[in-house]
């Protein structure tokens, strides 16, 4: 518990010192798009409040770039649509669809997986890549005791998913289909990224996340085993708060739009590849 405590302790941190980052990043790309000559026009309708994941894959920062795939995803359709772009990066994925509720972000940008019972319950937008879940544990020359090698192998045995995530439900589905209970422990305050480390430091047993953030964290932590898949490939999707009616179906044609430019398909080939 010890882990968890300094794992979240860290990652508010690191979360303030982020957003205090992109704040001064942003408005430095302002002051320099000013002085280049950019009149944007923007009145304060036309910004938009998004909620962002910190992972590797959708957002994260190195040195002073900010960058990743929905990151510059988004930056690409507000540049082409005039719209200004407010980020609040985040880490508890339920703590931030209760804010998306409230009306205090207009877009939740996370790895959320989109399944039919979570599209009855939020607004997801158009797709904006595939993903699938797989199992996080180590590998057993570290823990010196059989791996799971299936789904199977996971009858009786517990899991950590991120609160919030429909993939509760994936799992619930597969106790389904396996015969047997899979016991699910929802955590409400880490990420993806601190639950992968979380299992790759030993502090919890197996985690479920989505393979492409798996993919991107196991090079810097080679003890850890992603080879067994828990879903098929599945939609990613933003989601749409009720804060401006206008935002959900003018997102839905802008990123329909996006995927058929050629910056998607380098966007995907740097980031998803």
């Amino acid at each position: 518990m010890k882990q968890l405590k300094f794992l979240y302790t860290r990652s508010v941190i690191y979360v303030v010192a982020l957003a205090v980052a992109v704040i001064s990043m942003v408005s430095l790309r302002k002051c320099q798009h000013s002085h280049a000559g950019f009149d944007t026009g923007f009145a304060e309708t036309d910004t938009l409040d998004v909620a962002i994941e910190y992972s590797p894959l959708s957002f994260y920062t190195y040195a002073d770039t900010l960058g990743g795939f929905n990151y510059d995803l988004l930056n690409y359709i507000a540049g082409r649509h005039g719209l200004t772009l407010r980020f609040h990066p985040v880490v508890s994925l339920s703590q931030s669809l209760e804010n998306l509720d409230k009306g205090s972000y207009d877009i939740l940008v996370a790895d959320i997986p989109l399944t039919y019972q979570y599209r009855e319950k939020l607004n997801f937008l158009e797709p904006v890549m595939t993903d699938r879940q797989v199992l996080v544990q180590l590998r057993d020359s570290v823990t010196k005791k059989p791996p799971v090698k299936r789904q199977l192998d996971l009858a009786g045995d517990t899991v950590w998913v991120i609160a919030g995530s429909s993939v509760a439900d994936r799992i619930s589905n597969l106790s389904q289909e396996i015969g047997d209970t899979i016991y699910v422990r929802p955590d409400s305050v880490n990420g993806a990224e601190q639950l992968f480390i979380l299992t790759a430091m030993g502090q919890i047993k197996h985690a479920v996340i989505n393979e492409r953030v798996a993919r991107q964290l196991i090079k810097d932590y080679p003890q850890a085993d992603i080879s067994v898949y828990i879903s098929f490939s599945q939609f990613q999707s933003w989601i749409a708060g009720g804060r401006h009616p206008w935002v959900a179906d003018s997102l839905n044609s802008w990123i329909k739009q996006a995927k058929n430019d050629k910056a998607y398909k380098t966007l995907t080939k740097r980031y998803l590849k």
